[in-house]
């Protein structure tokens, strides 16, 4: 089935969709799809072709498609828009962050020169704050946090 999608956009979309991109604040996905639709509006003097838009924006003919017919479907946020993706919550939420950020800068144990990731996540474990962490967990949180061990 190829159905074509039609986009006409209002002018309060138009100028939303222009001080999105004009803006920049926006991720280059979002702002990509708002320069396809602002391309695909059929209320302008001279719509562009799919090919057009897709050689022009250095994106896949299918994604132009998909946009248009997101636009269609459900308006102008679910086609700018993802829905958030399923996954697993992070085992490290903010007040553990705290936990991990405190004993990172204590003192380390007694006859230990230093803290090591595997004594950190340990710890975390034993004062129950976590079921179990691995050590490559507590060193992707402390690399996010900017915080060494070796100073």
């Amino acid at each position: 089935m190829n159905t074509k999608y039609y986009v006409e956009l209002s002018d309060e979309e138009r100028q939303e969709l222009e001080a999105l991109i004009r803006a920049g604040n926006a991720p280059a996905r979002t702002q990509t799809r708002a320069r396809i639709l602002l391309l695909s509006d059929r209320s302008q003097a001279k719509p562009k072709t799919g090919k057009e838009i897709a050689s022009a924006l250095l994106c896949a003919l299918p994604t132009v498609g998909n946009i248009r017919r997101k636009f269609s479907e459900g308006g102008l946020q679910k086609a700018l828009y993802e829905r958030p993706r399923p996954g697993q919550a992070p085992k490290i939420t903010g007040e553990i962050e705290a936990q991990l950020i405190t004993l990172a800068c204590s003192q380390p144990p007694e006859g230990k020169a230093r803290w090591t990731l595997q004594m950190l996540a340990d710890k975390l474990v034993e004062l129950k704050l976590l079921d179990s962490i691995s050590d490559v967990a507590v060193m992707k949180k402390l690399k996010k946090m900017n915080l060494s061990l070796g100073s």
